[in-house]
């Protein structure tokens, strides 16, 4: 790839590191400038209890959180609390009154021969009574939670101490019975009070001697508690529970929050606010995450950039090719959003998402293609995002996404314009596929129109993205000296008029030529090099032979030698300066750097040896620079697998009929011999390879050099297979 001038002269003023980050700044302002817009808060100027303009819809799925809480709160409300049986309640409350009434009874009991002698004394008996209730209260429970002195006061305690055993045990039975028809029926704590009240109730309706029956209600208040106690663990599981089964309320995407002409109410309103819809408060956050995804996008072209193994000016020419790809992909679909504002429903599909990974697939390689495609993909939800801010796109960048790949992927040849056209009609197969998935899985019901509609977007954006790597693909090429497959395929059409050139003026070299580009191109691929680079190279390595093809051997067919009439010298000139003749001619005709640098460099600073050592047998002084190739050195694979080619089809076609062993031997010595002159040192091929490249070469000769039956009957009439 070569620079082009304008970008040359402002990169010889700045150092490359400079260079390739005021690169990368610059990119990541027009990114900024070119989402500036879609990422810019608008608003519906629109009030409260006014008539809607027209229907306005969600731009996004919504939830209305307010709406959401209103309910669970309902139904948090709707459930009980839960009460758990206190197990033996009654038969506690029972007992205790039971205790109670046998207490009265063991101290009436206690005290009775006391009282018995001397009845008569009134002030003895009064004394009797005081002793009874101290010696009652010692024997009534004092538990701290049902601490019964508090409750049974002096007067109640007295008048259960004064009453007989018979009224005592009347108490007993009607307080118990009615306390247990109570309690059956379940007590609730904050039930206690009617519980007891009720109680008391049905106690006042027997008959008992004197105040007994105030005695026999304060028992039954002491003695019945509640038989259902508050669970707040369980009640505070089942409102989670319920709260857990309330559904979200949510608008969904596209869905009519207000109809055309309905008055705007306090809830709409709400829900408007709440998308960014009707208040603008110029907040800066769409602006700063618009700067994040940018240091997002620009960092990963950094960093991918970076760690990419080649040289700091094919980096460069790769960073800059790319970031003019993505320019002009991010205009075409800023282009593409403007149709969109004419209420051309979803004509964003219309875009042609697979022209930045193809003609980035074609002009670099398969890594950058693909980095961009995402890239593009997340730019895609932005740029056509609805006109509200706080929302992406993912349908378009799900399109987007799987459009820019399997243009990537269906351009498995791309040595012919036409397979680029044939990929776009295959990304247009996909776009349908993917947006029936996206249409279908949306569940929303179209019209007939709208589903033709859709088809002629995916086919268009397939097509169109074909089309525009087409028209865009010559001034890439031109513009950045790119070679690429179709480029080389183009020039290796005979057609081309340096090709007719040699085959005209040196048919011996063009053969020569092709031969050796069936040997290094297969070498090249067998190592992974670009084998097409290869073949074409060789077809112009030697173009230079075409200024002065009869000294050059392969076209020296029944003629003199005319180096038996020249000097060493001479001799050597005319043979070193095809190299430097063949660039020339090559620059002359606009040729890629790639084609030259073969044509300078496959001879590299080899030695002319014939030449050479007939000067020193003439008995001349030489010097050894003077009879090697000028250079440079091969700097590439291509170029160092070239020159093996061409100096092993020279030798083994000079011998007549080879085996495999002499034609393995000639291919080792020859690659050991450009080892030991150093001639490999500027180019990265490995001692692996190298040996990798010899196994090739050696079974692509043994094919065109294979042994040949005789036929007798064929050789009367002298042909040969």
């Amino acid at each position: 790839m070569q620079t082009h001038p304008f970008l040359f002269k402002i990169r010889s003023f700045l150092s490359y590191r400079l260079f390739t980050n005021l690169l990368f700044v610059l990119l990541g302002i027009i990114v900024f400038g070119v989402l500036y817009g879609n990422v810019k808060p608008k608003t519906l100027d629109i009030n409260l209890y006014e008539e809607a303009p027209t229907t306005i819809r969600a731009p996004k799925k919504f939830i209305d959180k307010e709406a959401t809480e209103k309910k669970q709160q309902e139904a948090k409300d709707e459930v009980g609390n839960v009460y758990t049986p206190k197990e033996g309640a009654i038969d506690n409350s029972i007992s205790l009154l039971r205790s109670l009434i046998e207490s009265v009874k063991e101290v009436k009991n206690e005290s009775a021969p006391q009282k018995a002698e001397s009845e008569e004394l009134k002030p003895t008996a009064q004394v009797d009574i005081n002793e009874q209730l101290k010696l009652l209260k010692a024997k009534l429970p004092k538990d701290k939670n049902n601490n019964v002195t508090n409750q049974l006061n002096d007067s109640v305690l007295k008048i259960l101490l004064l009453a007989t055993d018979e009224d005592l045990e009347r108490v007993e039975t009607i307080v118990s019975t009615q306390m247990k028809i109570i309690m059956q029926n379940g007590v609730k704590e904050e039930e206690l009070r009617e519980a007891r009240l009720n109680l008391e109730q049905r106690i006042t309706d027997y008959t008992f001697i004197g105040e007994l029956s105030n005695a026999a209600v304060k028992l039954g208040n002491v003695a019945l508690e509640p038989t259902l106690y508050f669970d707040a663990e369980k009640t505070d599981e089942l409102k989670k529970l319920a709260v857990a089964n309330v559904q979200s309320v949510e608008i969904i995407e596209g869905g009519v929050i207000v109809e055309d002409g309905e008055l705007i109410t306090p809830k709409e309103y709400r829900i408007m606010k709440s998308l960014g819809m009707v208040e603008n408060t110029s907040s800066f956050k769409p602006y700063i995450g618009l700067a994040l995804f940018v240091l997002v996008v620009i960092s990963s072209l950094y960093y991918f950039f970076y760690t990419l193994e080649v040289t700091e000016e094919r980096k460069q020419n790769y960073l800059i090719l790319t970031s003019i790809v993505f320019v002009i992909s991010l205009l075409i679909m800023k282009i593409v959003g403007l149709i969109e504002q004419l209420d051309i429903h979803d004509i964003s599909f219309i875009f042609p998402a697979a022209f930045t990974g193809m003609i980035l697939r074609i002009l670099l390689n398969e890594r950058i293609a693909m980095m961009m495609v995402f890239i593009m993909a997340a730019c895609s939800s932005i740029v056509y995002h609805d006109r509200f801010s706080g929302s992406i796109d993912m349908e378009i960048a799900i399109y987007t996404l799987f459009s820019g790949v399997s243009g990537i992927l269906f351009l498995v040849s791309r040595n012919q314009r036409s397979n680029i056209l044939r990929a776009g009609i295959y990304v247009s197969l996909v776009n349908i596929l993917i947006l029936a998935f996206l249409v279908l899985l949306s569940g929303t019901s179209y019209s007939t129109s709208e589903y033709v509609y859709y088809l002629v977007f995916a086919l268009v954006s397939g097509i169109s993205s074909s089309i525009l790597t087409i028209g865009f693909l010559p001034f890439f090429e031109a513009g950045f000296g790119i070679l690429s497959s179709m480029r080389l395929v183009e020039l290796s059409s005979p057609t081309q008029p340096l090709l007719k050139k040699l085959l005209t003026d040196a048919p011996g070299t063009y053969h020569h030529s092709v031969m050796v580009a069936n040997l290094a191109e297969a070498a090249c691929e067998s190592i992974g090099a670009n084998g097409l680079l290869a073949r074409v190279g060789c077809y112009y390595h030697d173009v230079g032979k075409s200024k002065r093809p009869h000294f050059f051997i392969e076209n020296q067919l029944n003629m003199e030698n005319p180096h038996d009439r020249v000097s060493p010298e001479t001799s050597r000139d005319v043979i070193i300066s095809h190299t430097s003749d063949g660039a020339e001619m090559l620059r002359k005709h606009k040729l890629p750097k790639e084609i030259v640098d073969i044509a300078e460099q496959h001879h590299g600073t080899t030695l002319l040896k014939y030449f050479y050592y007939k000067a020193k047998d003439q008995g001349k002084d030489v010097k050894e620079e003077e009879y090697r190739y000028p250079g440079p050195k091969p700097q590439t694979k291509e170029a160092a697998i070239i020159s093996i080619a061409d100096s092993v089809e020279a030798a083994v076609r000079s011998k007549k009929s080879p085996t495999q062993g002499e034609i393995q031997q000639l291919v080792h010595s020859i690659v050991q011999d450009r080892l030991q002159d150093g001639q490999f040192n500027e180019c990265d091929i490995s001692l692996k390879q190298l040996e990798t490249v010899k196994r090739s070469l050696c079974e692509t000769l043994n094919g065109i050099f294979h042994p040949r039956i005789e036929y007798p009957e064929l050789k009367e009439k002298g042909e040969e297979e």
